[in-house]
């Protein structure tokens, strides 16, 4: 079997009582946004676009570095070694764009901190949301809602 190793980078997207995450139908999935990071890129500039593509929102900031996972699993024929490094983050306004094609795959959903932890299908990205709400917890105001409040207007939300 052949190893095939990659850096991925994303982000947990949370207007402090919120978390975005996207529903993947076509797989039975509840992810995180996430994806390659490209040649040329930075993994926080990777972060930023992968959770803009996947999510819509282009308003976004990166709050505090949640750190990084190596995860290992099998896929087709490949033993798969990703380094994933993921950014709190927060979005600054509603603003969003469309959405490419490629990305419909995913819909956009915001959940309470512990649906987002019970709907995830994998227990690595329920660990980035460990950690973001932590951090979170710690600092309230540091995804701009002020001890906790939402950014954004309830209607907003997808």
């Amino acid at each position: 079997m052949r190893a095939l190793r990659y850096t991925a980078a994303g982000g947990v997207l949370t207007d402090g009582k919120h978390v975005l995450v996207l529903q993947r139908p076509g797989r039975n999935e509840v992810r995180l946004p996430k994806g390659h990071v490209e040649a040329g890129e930075t993994p926080q500039e990777a972060a930023l676009r992968e959770v803009a593509e996947e999510s819509g929102y282009t308003d976004l900031e990166i709050v505090a570095d949640l750190g990084h996972q190596v995860v290992e699993f099998d896929y087709q024929d490949a033993h798969v070694i990703r380094n994933e490094r993921y950014w709190l983050m927060c979005v600054r306004s509603a603003e969003q764009r469309e959405r490419e094609t490629t990305d419909l795959q995913f819909v956009p959903d915001w959940m309470s901190w512990e649906e987002a932890l019970a709907a995830l299908s994998f227990e690595v990205e329920r660990e980035w949301v460990r950690r973001a709400r932590e951090r979170t917890a710690s600092s309230p105001s540091a995804t701009g809602g002020g001890g906790g409040g939402s950014t954004l207007p309830h209607s907003s939300r997808p």
